[in-house]
């Protein structure tokens, strides 16, 4: 009697409904794939190890993060550049005014570029205390403070310092020690820190720094040669020409060399301006390296998963033709 295998009705239509079951998963997993574009098994693509796209989500955190560093960063830097260029842009416009009316030495040229140096020293102090996002630039550390106290409180410790002197030459001498280090400056006008803010992290490995303040020399001397002016505005050796007219003259000249040294401070924030985009533009680049990197892992062939899906409908199809001509198959028929 020859061998056989026998499947029951029960156990025939228990494989028909798993069959079944396992191409609707199918066909659901590779329409999701198409729709998303993503493998819906990923633990299959990876062969089980997740450490390269653990790896690379990792990175492109990591570089996310810098991206949003880098934007910071750049904003910092360019409302400096923004804050110096007007500070430069006041200098070299009251420098030559000043000269002229040295060397005219009559009051009716002095009067009115003296007064001009006035406005200009209030303007100079408010775009140093310039801030971005709550945090003043020019600070140092102090990022909560700004860096320089109002015009007048500093004009009004100024005159009261020369109210004594009765030459041009006292005059200055006073001002030079005023604004410089270890002077009143340093307790009656600036009112940051004198330590610098930290590096900013812009990329793996990778730094700026950013040592610009309102106590740099080349601030300094722009506030001195602009608040010279304004002492002989607000009536200093008013009684003595000849003695203002030198004042005014050493007014103009402290703002030329000023000039030179606000230029070397905007330079020193331009090469950080450029190491940060240079940054900003590495972290992309390989960000996109990296997402390309991921998608080779984790997004679906969309015409492979069409191909399969396919496929999958096709044999359900045929599935369901076979159910149904099993269903109507019994001995009464056949006989």
């Amino acid at each position: 009697m020859p061998n056989f295998l026998s499947v029951g009705d029960m156990s025939q239509s228990y494989q028909m409904n798993r069959l079944n079951a396992d191409l609707k998963s199918r066909m659901n997993q590779l329409s999701l794939e198409l729709t998303t574009g993503k493998v819906q098994d990923v633990a299959d693509r990876v062969g089980g190890d997740y450490s390269p796209l653990t790896s690379i989500e990792r990175s492109l955190e990591t570089l996310e993060a810098y991206q949003h560093a880098n934007a910071s960063a750049a904003l910092t830097t360019t409302t400096m550049q923004n804050a110096l260029e007007t500070v430069q842009t006041y200098v070299s416009d009251a420098a030559p005014d000043l000269l002229m009316a040295s060397d005219s030495g009559h009051i009716h040229m002095i009067s009115p570029a003296t007064g001009d140096a006035k406005q200009k020293f209030g303007a100079v102090i408010s775009a140093m205390n310039t801030q971005v996002a709550g945090r003043s630039l020019f600070s140092g550390t102090a990022t909560d403070q700004i860096p320089l106290a109002n015009p007048e409180t500093i004009l009004n410790a100024l005159n009261l310092a020369i109210a004594a002197e009765t030459t041009a030459a006292g005059v200055q001498g006073v001002i030079d020690t005023w604004f410089a280090p270890g002077g009143d400056f340093e307790t009656v006008a600036y009112q940051g820190s004198t330590t610098n803010l930290a590096p900013l992290s812009i990329g793996p490995h990778e730094t700026a720094t950013l040592t610009a303040r309102a106590d740099d020399t080349a601030i300094r001397e722009t506030l001195k040669g602009l608040a010279t002016a304004a002492l002989v505005h607000d009536g200093a050796l008013a009684s003595n020409l000849t003695e203002q007219t030198a004042l005014v003259s050493y007014s103009a000249s402290t703002l030329i060399s000023a000039e030179s040294s606000i230029l070397t401070m905007r330079t020193n924030i331009g090469t950080a301006e450029a190491q940060i985009e240079q940054a900003s533009v590495r972290n992309v680049t390989e960000s996109q390296v990296l997402e390309i990197a991921r998608a080779g892992i984790v997004e679906a062939d969309p015409y492979q998963s069409a191909t399969e899906l396919e496929a999958a409908q096709i044999q359900l199809e045929t599935l369901y033709t076979l159910t149904s001509r099993l269903s109507r198959l019994s001995l009464a028929n056949y006989l």
